[in-house]
């Protein structure tokens, strides 16, 4: 079952990563399977729905959730796996945990949230790593294409943002190292991303071509510093990203997915790289649209240096274009490096099988220990004690925004400082007015902002109507205000640093929600520090 393919069809059928989709119809299932059976294909990279795949391909169709998901996952790979020659390396991208693509399954803070961890507590990454891999090897997946390498130096990033450790260099390199050594430790491969630096860009690579203006010096002072120390501790893989560096170009505005000069020149020459390159996913629009001709894209994506072409959407034009164009040296030397990964993997030797199970406890106790190490205190003016002397004279009031006043920071405050409580629920702005009103008698306010999306687009999914209200309160009350989301919502808040107290909690998983309200009941000090320079208004 287990032996080297010999053939050249055979062989370059292994540099092709096609998506698959858990909940995918039996068509295209069999479909599937026809391209590991007729194509010997190196792997899959699996995604939730074809709604949800990167560029949501099929027009904006409404994801459909299932429950069933995780055992579904199982299953399908499980399938593929029999009808495979070559086991097959099953890939997926869970930076933050199978959650990232699977219903009901463990889920992990966001990278961002890691970054304001402490220096000191670096090992709790090496645990979301651990944990990360061996959830996946639960499902039969061997290849993660996380963390990311990116420094997050542009706060209007609308793809990087939360998914990026932070601004310094050094802290992310570290962080995605200590992330990548967890996931090593339980046998998961992981895959630095995206080469040379997404983190200064300002456009969407899934719909566009973000262009880098830095120099090869400014790249290598920065953007690249992660990159060099992965490739130092002998990252498994590294992913090109969808985006041009006209400066290492000749000047051009070629995706560095399809620059040799990038990739062979920089990466594989100068700074010594000989694992395993992948390609970011070539449905992406950045690309996808260049070529007419079916195969074309997979050839110049090969031709530039990449060893594996994920989300390849043109798989027998594909490996034909690279028999025709490509020298037996430079097919051999891609297939070494696919071979070694499914090597390192262990599948080549035994029934690539799920093994494990999934550990919710194991999960809650680590994001309760991230929980109380990350959370942010940016304003404090002895909040707790004003808090605690407003519920002595019934002059408190809690007010949550974008989640009911059932939420678990609001019942875990009332075991002290009950209080009445409002809530303005998303799309809910008509109760604003009554709201104002009923806050009026009260002099202190504690603010819950859950802030609705992770991205920045249309601030957050924060109604205009609410943010002129948050500017209001903070402005003429005593507030202390716990932000549960992306620390880039904090510069978009009208008169933050009016607050009493300003407390980053960045997640509103139930740990995140419970440690907030310990950190103001027991006035306990805060660790965390924010991974990214922020401005309050």
């Amino acid at each position: 079952m287990n032996k080297i393919p010999q053939t050249v069809q055979q062989k370059v059928g292994q540099f092709f990563f096609p998506a698959v989709f858990i909940n995918d119809t039996e068509e295209n299932i069999q479909e599937t399977e026809r391209l590991i059976r007729e194509y010997n294909i190196g792997g899959l990279t699996f995604f939730h729905s074809r709604a949800s795949a990167a560029t949501n391909y099929e027009g904006n169709k409404k994801i459909v959730f299932n429950d069933d998901s995780y055992k579904q996952l199982k299953e399908r790979i499980e399938r593929f796996q029999k009808c495979a020659t070559t086991p097959l390396l099953i890939s997926i991208d869970a930076e933050w945990g199978l959650a990232m693509r699977v219903e009901k399954t463990p889920q992990y803070p966001y990278a961002i949230t890691l970054g304001a961890l402490p220096e000191s507590e670096s090992h709790l990454v090496y645990e979301v790593g651990k944990q990360i891999g061996l959830d996946l090897k639960s499902a039969g997946i061997q290849y993660n294409l996380s963390p990311l390498a990116d420094i997050n130096n542009n706060p209007n990033n609308p793809v990087i943002g939360y998914r990026s450790f932070g601004e310094n260099k050094e802290k992310v390199a570290h962080f995605a190292l200590e992330y990548l050594r967890g996931m090593s430790d339980v046998g998961v491969l992981g895959c630095l991303k995206h080469f040379p630096g997404h983190g200064n860009t300002n456009v969407d690579s899934h719909l566009g071509l973000p262009v880098l203006k830095e120099t090869l010096e400014e790249l290598l002072e920065n953007e690249l510093y992660p990159f060099i120390k992965g490739i130092e501790d002998n990252v498994d893989s590294i992913m090109i990203g969808h985006l041009a560096v006209p400066a290492l170009n000749s000047g051009k505005d070629t995706s560095a997915t399809l620059s040799k000069s990038i990739i062979q020149t920089l990466l594989r020459e100068q700074l010594g790289y000989d694992g395993l390159v992948i390609s970011d996913a070539l449905n992406m629009h950045s690309v996808s649209k260049l070529y007419d001709v079916k195969g074309q894209l997979e050839w110049e994506a090969f031709n530039a240096g990449n060893d594996v072409l994920c989300f390849a959407e043109n798989v027998p034009e594909g490996i034909q274009a690279i028999i025709e164009k490509a020298s037996p040296a430079r097919i051999e030397e891609s297939f070494n490096r696919i071979w070694k990964c499914k090597e390192k993997a262990g599948i080549l030797n035994q029934a690539a099988i799920s093994s494990g199970v999934l550990d919710f406890e194991r999960t809650a106790l680590l994001n309760d220990k991230i929980a109380q190490k990350s959370i942010t205190k940016l304003i404090d003016n002895s909040n707790s004690e004003i808090v605690f002397e407003a519920h002595k004279n019934n002059t408190l009031v809690k007010l949550s925004l974008y989640k009911t006043e059932d939420n678990d920071f609001f019942k875990a405050l009332n075991t002290q400082l009950a209080s009445p409580e409002f809530a303005i629920k998303a799309g809910d702005t008509t109760v604003i007015t009554t709201v104002e009103k009923d806050l009026d008698p009260f002099d202190t306010i504690i603010i819950s902002l859950f802030v609705p999306k992770a991205k920045p687009l249309n601030n957050f999914d924060i109604e205009e109507s609410v943010l002129e209200l948050l500017g209001k309160l903070l402005k003429s009350k005593k507030c202390i205000l716990y932000v549960f989301g992306n620390p880039y919502v904090l510069p978009i808040i009208p008169n933050a640093k009016h607050a009493l107290g300003l407390v980053e909690v960045y997640q509103d998983f139930v740990e995140f929600q419970k440690n907030a309200a310990i950190q103001i009941i027991e006035n306990k000090n805060c660790v965390g520090e924010l991974p990214v320079n922020i401005d309050l208004q």
